[in-house]
């Protein structure tokens, strides 16, 4: 059974992104916010989502609302409610393999130029703040945590540990609104990452920089972690313009 409340549990992770809605939109932010909880694999696939009460909590929505929210996802196909004991709403596994239509679909959606740059900005400003600023001890174990996660993780399971340690990233850069941006962009670079191959090549530079990145940040040189970022940046860039342009 998963418990949401646990330390490092999947409610922790949601923090980045779950926030307390406008009153005039709650519907809609709130559709917004699980998207991007699921988009950027928060909850892998298979686990369950909060119960509808934290949920419905920390967005600040009625369960009403919440649960007109979860029809509209089950209607997508991208979670699903199970009832008993150990019931809830669980996040469906998306496509591995996307068909044309799908990749089109993605890609007309999406103005990639402006996410990419706007995805620059934020994670080079992310790691020099976080070198700038430095890090207190639990921060740093964070940090390195995310780091070997992805040095651990499964081909299937790299891109989603390597969100999570970008978004982790932002997050200890100590600015909620950088932090939310950042999510967001990068659950529109997803969409646009599960339309190119992963290449080990690719994913093994990505590791390298990866622990530059982490190394900069931890020493305090924000110089360094801002160019290593900008670097990272650049060659996902470039492999989306090379494969989608």
């Amino acid at each position: 059974m998963i418990r949401t409340s646990e330390p490092g549990g999947p409610a922790d992770r949601l923090t980045p992104v779950l926030r307390p809605v406008r009153a005039g939109n709650g519907f809609e932010e709130a559709l917004e916010q699980i998207l991007q909880v699921v988009r950027l694999g928060l909850v892998p696939d298979g686990e369950r989502l909060p119960a509808e009460r934290e949920l419905a909590e920390r967005m600040g929505i009625s369960r009403v609302t919440l649960r007109e929210v979860l029809k509209v996802l089950q209607e997508q196909g991208l979670v699903e409610s199970r009832r008993g004991r150990y019931g809830g709403t669980f996040v469906l596994p998306r496509p591995q393999d996307p068909d044309e239509a799908e990749l089109r679909r993605r890609i007309a959606a999406v103005d990639m130029e402006d996410a990419l740059r706007f995805r620059e900005v934020l994670e080079v400003g992310a790691a020099g703040l976080c070198a700038a600023h430095g890090l207190d001890a639990a921060g740093a174990e964070r940090l390195r945590a995310a780091l070997a996660a992805t040095h651990d993780a499964p081909l299937a399971d790299y891109r989603r540990q390597d969100t999570l340690l970008h978004l982790t990233l932002a997050e200890l850069s100590g600015s909620p609104s950088l932090t939310a941006r950042y999510a967001a962009v990068r659950a529109t670079v997803n969409d646009l990452l599960d339309c190119i191959p992963l290449l080990v090549r690719n994913l093994e530079h990505s590791q390298h920089q990866h622990t530059a990145l982490v190394e900069a940040v931890l020493e305090g040189d924000a110089d360094a972690a801002r160019e290593v970022a900008r670097e990272h940046c650049a060659g996902t860039a470039a492999l989306l313009r090379g494969f989608l342009a």
